[in-house]
């Protein structure tokens, strides 16, 4: 069974950086040996919603925001790694690498 990776990417205005940051984070991940879930929040709402089979599998929950997601509810007792948009847009591999090693003490 691989490891899975759940993401939310949220900003203000849910265009440009929360798509932008969506694809880094997906990119990165299936690269790292991930299976990867990205739910995007923004203008259009929210796309590819995550579950809570999503969440409770998940080996690393990140969020990539700039506001705080609507359901945010849904990952309470889970422990959640929160970035900025731009970190994760500019090395992906580095904050899921940062998580791992958190994660592996």
């Amino acid at each position: 069974m691989g490891k899975k990776l759940v993401a939310i990417c949220a900003c203000p205005m849910g265009l440009a950086h929360t798509f932008m940051a969506a694809e880094a984070i997906k990119k990165a991940a299936l690269e790292m040996g991930y299976e990867v879930k990205v739910e995007t929040q923004g203008a259009d709402g929210i796309q590819n919603e995550l579950t809570a089979s999503d969440i409770e599998k998940a080996d690393i929950i990140l969020h990539a925001i700039a506001v705080t997601p609507s359901g945010i509810e849904r990952f309470e007792g889970f422990e959640i790694y929160e970035v900025g948009l731009q970190e994760v847009i500019k090395n992906p591999k580095g904050v899921i690498k940062e998580i791992e090693e958190d994660l592996a003490q």
